[in-house]
């Protein structure tokens, strides 16, 4: 029986970083793989391990693949090519995880804690004026799945007054968790620190518009690690501009890299990172990859399979 063949569609410059730990990784599964960046037959390859901004575009040569496996979370670009047939999962992965985590973490303890007062004070005033503890922080985290769901768990452990919103119900320990329209809006209306890690589909796209900026109370603060298209930039110019919100920290933007000449750069009350909240880590996530091919081949239903109504 020949080898799996495993086709690797990324960038070029990730192919270094991810070759070796992808061959560990099959063979720890006990999994004979020939992994290549390309193949001469096309209608020969296995399993395709993908990243949304790799060469291939066009998934119909490959008809023979059984699975395109995304190193992603993120996977509303492949689901807009329509040649893309197969059977997709998207990553999930301990170390995206974790990273996430602590982004969040990190970033909502900065706005409750004031540090950014003490951080940049150029005039030295002395104002000892405490936080609140952060029982008594109204942190609110949109979208609970993989990542949003250890951020708000992780959150609530440190005593954040932890609320969650989900377009179906869930239930977590330490978070009161809402769903549906009016569900959004009674977390929205008490929430002073707000996480947005929703997935973007065709039903959170602009989920943030000036409506539900608004629905927040004054002087709340934003951070987006998720998707950049959840926001509208425009309404959020304006609710900073108003002082209705006192901050945003932007991770992620409609366009990437966020372009000079764009206002988030200047605004005083913007916070921009450059995508970092959480990379895939190819040590973890191709453990991930292999387990799931290896799960295939035995028959078992694949992990993290994404559902195309859905979006995710």
């Amino acid at each position: 029986m020949r080898p799996l063949r495993v086709l690797f569609s990324a960038p070029t410059e990730r192919w270094a970083e991810w070759e070796t730990p992808l061959r560990e990784a099959f063979q720890a599964q006990g999994l004979q793989v020939e992994l290549a960046t390309a193949f001469d037959d096309p209608a020969s390859v296995d399993y395709i391990v993908a990243a949304p901004n790799g060469p291939v575009r066009d998934f119909s040569p490959y008809s023979r693949a059984r699975a395109v496996l995304s190193t992603w979370a993120g996977v509303e670009s492949f689901l807009a090519n329509p040649t893309l047939t197969q059977p997709l999962t998207r990553m999930v992965d301990p170390g995206l995880v974790e990273g996430m985590v602590e982004y969040v973490v990190g970033h909502v303890l900065r706005h409750h804690l004031g540090m950014d007062a003490h951080i940049v004070n150029p005039e030295h005033r002395w104002e000892p004026t405490p936080p609140p503890l952060a029982r008594d922080r109204r942190v609110a985290v949109l979208g609970l799945g993989a990542l949003g769901g250890a951020a708000a768990e992780a959150l609530a452990r440190l005593n954040f007054a932890v609320s969650g919103w989900s377009r179906s119900p869930r239930d977590m320990p330490g978070v009161i968790c809402h769903h549906g329209e009016a569900g959004l809006r009674a977390v929205l209306a008490q929430a002073e620190i707000v996480v947005l890690l929703l997935p973007l589909t065709p039903h959170t796209d602009g989920l943030m518009n000036a409506e539900r900026l608004g629905w927040l109370p004054r002087g709340a603060v934003l951070i987006n690690p998720g998707r950049g298209a959840l926001i509208d930039d425009e309404a959020l110019l304006a609710a900073l501009d108003s002082g209705h919100l006192a901050h945003a920290t932007l991770d992620v933007f409609r366009t990437e890299p966020l372009p000079a000449g764009h206002p988030f750069w200047t605004h005083p009350r913007v916070t921009v990172t450059p995508h970092i909240a959480s990379e895939t880590r190819p040590s973890s996530a191709a453990r991930m990859i292999a387990e799931n091919i290896a799960r295939a081949e035995k028959g078992e239903p694949l992990l993290h399979l994404v559902d195309r109504e859905r979006g995710y």
